[in-house]
């Protein structure tokens, strides 16, 4: 659940940065020195936006790498705990859905 929020997050945040490209596109031929400044400030926070995405994506990326492998190194060292946790958890949200 935790990933899908994840890349909701990073689709919105992909779609902003399109979407500003897109304003700044369209008033390019708008003249005048505060339009030219404000202009100038978005793209930087534009590109800025985007650097700092792609690298926030790249971390989530091998953060989520480390946490399956370390999942599976666990798994593999304690197999019959792995399988009772994974029974209990099972368990329990058999239990949590029939209240409903």
């Amino acid at each position: 659940m935790a990933h899908a929020t994840t890349d909701t997050l990073f689709d919105d945040l992909k779609t902003v940065v399109k979407d500003a490209e897109e304003l700044l596109k369209a008033t390019a031929g708008v003249a005048g020195e505060k339009v030219a400044a404000a202009r100038e400030r978005a793209e930087a926070s534009v590109r800025s936006a985007r650097e700092r995405l792609s690298t926030a994506q790249e971390e989530v990326i091998e953060r989520t790498r480390e946490a399956a492998e370390h999942a599976d190194e666990y798994v593999h060292r304690n197999p019959w705990q792995a399988v009772g946790i994974a029974a209990l958890a099972g368990l329990v949200i058999g239990l949590m859905a029939s209240r409903r």
